[in-house]
């Protein structure tokens, strides 16, 4: 979806559109921005930034505090219309899924009508568009049409907004090289300082260079995976909702975990924690039941878990359920830790919360804070907000509050 917040909030106040609308921050210069609306962009506000200097580069702009549970409502109504056109649809973040229409068709539509190569693929796309505007009031979309997830997130993300990139079959290396490095998944800035200190600024480059010289510079497991990425190979299926039991995030330390190191080991399953947090919401998940995995140096292994009063999706409450856990529940005595492992079954769609007056206003800030944490992370990346608990602790500057 094109700046989904922004185009929600235009969608409930028409008298916004036109204007340069910002979600997050405050007209203050208080807190960060989540999304802005192209109006605004073209002031150079963008996610991340901070709402005070936001502010200095559009002083017209509305600013306007997230409210997760419309976006959740609206996001519902495009999901329903996805699975109009196909039963695969896997929720990549609330505004954003992957769809396999390989065996969908549409009426009238032969099945070989594309150049391309897919079929009844573009029709479909260009049906789906047309009818998410139509049924959501004016909410746009951009698609990409592509062999794999990957290039199709790509190819989905280089046209906005309402814009449609088709990856042919057979052409995909030659459509990832005039690319910049930055494009390929999970090339952020450090890597990439790394990628053109060795002469790669285009995909294209990394194409040429090869698979050996990629790994003796990256490593033998990064340089591999780049290297298929640079040709856009990804043979990952399209996995639906019904299909998913489980989210959980595990780690195997290669240097193990000394079990009077607390911050580390409180570190790591808080960053754990948050990684299944945001893929809880990614999906409009709500989970019951916390996981704890744990495994010592001698392949010792114990699960643990424990059920919450009420289904959760913030990652405040799931690591409070883990820490208490291994607090209680794990002890492997002087033997360092291989392993450590978070996860949440027992999943929801709805989050059925009883909760008093005081309750709802705590439990409505942290969402709200979770829906801006979320967008920034799907503009910039994982590492553009990390709470102080994720930090080491010489980078850490300590808050007055909860960490």
């Amino acid at each position: 979806m094109d700046a989904f917040y922004c185009s929600v909030e235009e969608l409930d106040n028409p008298s916004l559109k036109g204007r340069p609308v910002v979600v997050g921050g405050t007209p203050e210069g208080r807190g960060v921005v989540a999304t802005a609306n192209y109006a605004a962009r073209e002031f150079g506000v963008h996610s991340a930034m901070p709402a005070a200097r936001a502010i200095r580069l559009c002083p017209r702009a509305e600013f306007l505090r997230p409210r997760p549970k419309r976006y959740s409502e609206v996001s519902r109504e495009v999901f329903s219309i996805f699975g109009k056109y196909t039963p695969l649809v896997e929720p990549l973040s609330i505004d954003e899924a992957f769809l396999d229409v390989t065996g969908s068709r549409l009426p009238g539509v032969p099945a070989n009508v594309d150049e391309e190569g897919y079929g009844a693929g573009v029709a479909i796309a260009r049906a789906l568009r047309e009818r998410v505007e139509k049924e959501t009031g004016g909410l746009t979309c951009s698609i990409g049409i592509a062999s794999n997830k990957y290039l199709a997130k790509i190819a989905s993300d280089l046209r906005k907004p309402r814009g449609m990139v088709i990856v042919p079959l057979g052409a995909e290396e030659e459509f990832l090289g005039p690319l910049p490095i930055e494009k390929i998944w999970g090339v952020g800035p450090k890597m990439a300082g790394r990628l053109r200190a060795i002469g790669l600024d285009l995909v294209g480059d990394m194409q040429r260079l090869g698979v050996e010289p990629l790994q003796r510079a990256l490593g033998d497991e990064t340089g591999e995976h780049f290297w298929r990425l640079c040709r856009g190979v990804d043979h990952r299926p399209v996995v639906t909702e019904q299909e998913v039991k489980s989210i959980s995030q595990e780690k195997t330390y290669g240097q193990f975990l000394a079990p009077s190191d607390r911050e580390t080991i409180e570190r790591e399953l808080f960053r754990m924690s948050d990684k299944v947090a945001a893929r809880l919401r990614a999906r409009e998940l709500w989970g019951r039941t916390v996981q704890l995995k744990a495994r010592d140096e001698k392949f010792h292994t114990v699960t643990r878990s424990a059920s919450l009063d009420s289904p959760t999706c913030l990652v405040e409450e799931i690591y409070r359920a883990v820490l208490g856990m291994f607090d209680e529940r794990v002890d492997f005595g002087n033997l360092r830790i291989r392993l450590l492992g978070v996860g949440v079954s027992g999943l929801t769609g709805e989050p059925r919360r009883q909760l008093d007056f005081f309750d709802s206003g705590r439990l409505e800030q942290a969402e709200s804070m979770a829906a801006i944490s979320d967008a920034v992370r799907r503009k910039i990346g994982d590492k553009a907000i990390l709470r102080a608990k994720m930090l080491e602790g010489e980078k850490r500057k300590k808050p007055p509050g909860f960490a």
